[in-house]
């Protein structure tokens, strides 16, 4: 058995791949349009699944659009999308400065929580030991839910 992907419905394809490709740095490797059955299939891949040339055996994150209006509700109990990440603050920082809210701050250098524009919670957390804790981030604070 091999983890395949993680799917998570949208409702806009242009601000869903803002978000993951153009702030998070998700890279585009497949897409699927079935005329017939009236949906947009995206899947994305890490950087370093993509340079490595492993995104078709990472897992990935599908992005799901159907064609058909429909209201999606609910994005907390999906769970969260979880990514490790070479520099916490750098990246928080860069995400900031995009207008993402940065939900639960990285205050002990290690975990951070964002969300997509569909409200999927997006965990952050950072490769090897925690960085030394530092401001900002130490004294913001939780914003919302995660």
């Amino acid at each position: 058995m091999r983890y395949l992907h993680t799917m998570v419905r949208v409702a806009n394809i242009d601000d869903s791949l803002d978000f993951y490709c153009h702030k998070l740095g998700l890279e585009e490797v497949r897409r699927v349009e079935s005329q017939q059955g009236r949906f947009t299939l995206i899947f994305l891949a890490a950087p370093e699944d993509v340079a490595s040339g492993k995104e078709h055996r990472a897992p990935l994150v599908e992005l799901t659009y159907n064609w058909d209006p429909e209201s999606y509700t609910g994005g907390r109990n999906f769970g969260h999308l979880a990514y490790e990440v070479d520099d916490i603050y750098a990246l928080c920082d860069h995400l900031m400065k995009a207008g993402v809210t940065i939900n639960r701050p990285p205050r002990e250098g290690r975990m951070a929580f964002i969300r997509s524009p569909d409200n999927i919670s997006i965990e952050l957390l950072q490769k090897g030991d925690a960085l030394p804790p530092q401001e900002p981030w130490l004294s913001m604070p939780n914003i919302g839910v995660w």
